[in-house]
């Protein structure tokens, strides 16, 4: 298989070689024209989940745009699938909207929970040991967790989403770090919040 390189100087040779402006390839394939830019100037990898996009657009054949010879590879990148990160959140938008998205990683759906998912980095230490500062945390979009499981959660009106083990009783819910330093953060109806979803695992680099 090519590297990403390889496969952005095949898309670009074939858009010019067609005279296709990036304007015009946004339109083929529904991808925003800033991100093909990036993709094009190598700020932003591309995702290989859109080969077969691309390739349509420019009339190639994905196989060769990777370097694949049979089948049986090409479905590999067919099972890889880019999941956000979540950067900083805007008042009122869907957790996944563009406004919202900071990144993404490429994952095979092979080592993947079902449903809708999405990536949150971690601020602070208030779930250390368990979740260090700075990792991205995998989280599948559900309204409520069980007792003792890890749930993003959306606060202080809309605008936060932090990481907590979750605890009802009785009309409220608790939210308590792993971190002893800090002090649980108590839900009610006064003080509202919204559940997201839970998570999964972690990912860190080093």
């Amino acid at each position: 298989m090519r590297s990403n390189d390889g496969i952005m100087n095949i898309l670009i040779e074939a858009r010019k070689r067609k005279g296709i402006s990036i304007n015009e390839l946004a339109s083929l394939t529904g991808v925003a024209k800033s991100s093909i830019s990036r993709y094009e100037n190598r700020s932003r990898q591309f995702p290989l989940d859109q080969i077969d996009t691309f390739s349509k657009a420019l009339g190639l054949d994905p196989k060769e745009v990777l370097g694949f010879n049979d089948d049986s590879n090409i479905s590999l990148v067919k099972s890889i699938i880019r999941i956000p990160i979540i950067g900083e959140i805007a008042c009122g938008d869907p957790i996944t909207a563009q406004e919202n998205i900071s990144g993404y990683v490429e994952e095979s759906t092979e080592n993947l929970p079902s449903g809708e998912l999405f990536y949150l980095k971690a601020k602070g230490n208030s779930m250390e040991p368990t979740v260090p500062n700075g990792s991205n945390v995998l989280i599948r979009e559900q309204p409520e967790v069980e007792d003792g499981e890890i749930a993003a959660v959306l606060v202080n009106g809309d605008t936060e989403a932090t990481l907590k083990r979750v605890k009802h009783q009785g009309n409220i819910i608790i939210l308590i770090p792993d971190n002893q330093e800090y002090n649980p953060y108590i839900i009610t109806a006064d003080n509202p919040a919204k559940i997201l979803g839970k998570a999964i695992r972690f990912t860190t680099d080093l």
